[in-house]
């Protein structure tokens, strides 16, 4: 699988359906990467058009993700040439879920469960991660898991993550501000890659704002590679929060 295909398997949208070579997403709040149209061939500025009607119908501004592995058709010149602004590059990092596990890392105090514990949604919800993306997790078809680390006695980070044809995928990753720089992320990607082994899971992949420095750098030394790019196209202002 490509990297598209295992972020929409792994992320769902509330439905999506085609317009003309469009493929439209609608998010019900849960974010870009549930939200972002994509391109499907070679389109003209009708298609484009429409696609763009199609969007502001269901309440949502205009967004499109560009995926270079998959082409674009020329779609991120003609959004530029429509003034759309470029909204959070993003960086996929990818290894085998056994080369993780091989690293030295202390997984104790970490506890894959589904459904989430309530303690689990209180600390995803101190980092923004609400219902609607709560949602989307429980869309999710395939094998699944929410993944909560605890430091000193107190719940301190977690993750989700889901499985679509044997790849693995991490989503919401997330560790408590006051928590960070104590290996924590590690902690939790490790033990996603026992769980995704355990499920059958042969890879274990993320992706990351690239802007993001420093959690780049950690899944750089863990081993993990790059294994592919997107940025979303925004009409209008859209803030960039972080959640891609």
């Amino acid at each position: 699988m490509i990297l598209a295909d295992v972020v929409q398997a792994t992320w769902p949208p509330a439905r999506s359906f085609d317009t003309g070579p469009f493929t439209l997403r609608d998010g019900a709040g849960g974010g870009k990467r549930v939200s972002a149209a994509c391109v499907n061939a070679p389109f003209t500025d009708a298609n484009l058009d429409a696609a763009e009607d199609a969007m502001r119908a269901m309440g949502q501004s205009p967004l499109f993700a560009i995926w270079p592995d998959r082409g674009d058709f020329g779609l991120d010149d003609a959004l530029s040439q429509r003034g759309y602004q470029t909204v959070d590059p993003v960086v996929g990092y990818g290894a085998d879920a056994q080369d993780i596990m091989r690293l030295d890392t202390d997984i104790s105090h970490t506890y894959p469960h589904w459904p989430p514990l309530a303690i689990a949604r209180e600390v995803w919800a101190a980092a923004g991660i609400g219902t609607a993306r709560l949602q989307i997790m429980a869309r999710a078809a395939g094998p699944k898991t929410a993944i909560l680390v605890r430091r000193d006695d107190h719940p301190a980070g977690m993750c989700f993550v889901a499985i679509a044809q044997g790849h693995a995928m991490i989503h919401a990753l997330e560790v408590q501000p006051e928590h960070r720089r104590n290996g924590l992320a590690q902690r939790l990607i490790h033990r996603a890659a026992l769980w995704a082994t355990g499920m059958g899971a042969a890879r274990l992949s993320l992706v990351v704002t690239r802007a993001n420095a420093p959690a780049r750098a950690l899944y750089a030394r863990m081993g993990m590679a790059e294994v592919g790019q997107y940025h979303y196209r925004a009409a209008g202002a859209l803030l960039q929060n972080g959640h891609v």
